[in-house]
């Protein structure tokens, strides 16, 4: 039941990084909300929208470091709608695409409270694109699977086919994989996806900070390790790679 005196949540994507890339909506809401409650991943131009007296509740999320585990973040969404506020959560990328939107919505859901989701242009499609990247291309790709990398702990069995992706021949954007992308580089070449497939791995995609590195399957592991990447990237696995090279348009520096 809707608890009628609580404000209302949006769920909004703040895109992959480049300020200029969040919906005009999503913008819309940050400069109007009550509280704003952002992630790590969010660009640190996007807190000078709000209002004066807006409510500023940092809880990120990055390797090794929880600003508030999940559940407490879910508790104060809960709560400042409860006050009657309106609230933004402000999630990197798209909050329905590896962003634990879902799991919020429930738990708004569960407690009555009204929410709305802002969809926005998520890391694998932002960073493929500021790479030049297509991720289908008519000759090579038609179609792109999105995979995380690093799946909840506690599952007794893993979600994801690798040998099931690795036959697929789709562009595959794998999220959240740093930590494991030598193993899971030498899962798809032993499930059959060839040694010599291109890939690209881009970190801090769509900002000033993006950096790359391209090579093959067999090999973009420890080229990224050589050139000192990590989180946050996205790993681009398929024929299309190769085009990272010949239609990189995005300059970091200018």
């Amino acid at each position: 039941m809707l608890n009628e005196r609580a404000g209302k949540v949006y769920l909004v994507g703040a895109g992959p990084g480049d300020p200029d890339l969040i919906t005009v909506k999503g913008k819309r809401l940050i400069e109007s909300c009550d509280a704003l409650v952002y992630d790590y991943l969010v660009n640190e131009e996007m807190k000078t929208w709000v209002k004066p007296g807006c409510e500023l509740h940092y809880v990120g999320k990055r390797a090794g470091f929880h600003a508030l585990p999940q559940a407490l973040i879910e508790s104060l969404l809960v709560e400042l709608a409860g006050k009657g506020l309106q609230v933004v959560r402000l999630k990197g990328g798209d909050p329905f695409v590896f962003g634990r939107g879902g799991e919020e919505a429930q738990a708004l859901h569960r407690e009555g409270i009204e929410f709305e989701v802002v969809p926005a242009v998520t890391a694998a499609l932002g960073c493929a694109a500021y790479c030049g990247i297509p991720l289908t291309h008519r000759d090579w790709s038609s179609a792109v699977t999105f995979i995380s990398g690093h799946e909840h702990p506690d599952k007794e069995l893993e979600m994801v086919n690798w040998e099931a992706h690795a036959r697929s021949g789709a562009t595959l954007v794998l999220y959240m994989s740093m930590g494991r992308l030598s193993e899971i580089c030498l899962r798809l070449i032993e499930s059959g996806r060839d040694a010599a497939t291109p890939a690209c791995v881009v970190q801090w995609g769509t900002t000033s900070r993006q950096k790359s590195v391209q090579g093959k399957l067999k090999e973009i592991a420890w080229k990224v390790k050589e050139a000192g990447l990590g989180p946050p990237s996205v790993v681009i696995i398929g024929e299309v790679a190769i085009l990272g090279g010949l239609l990189d348009w995005f300059d970091p520096s200018i």
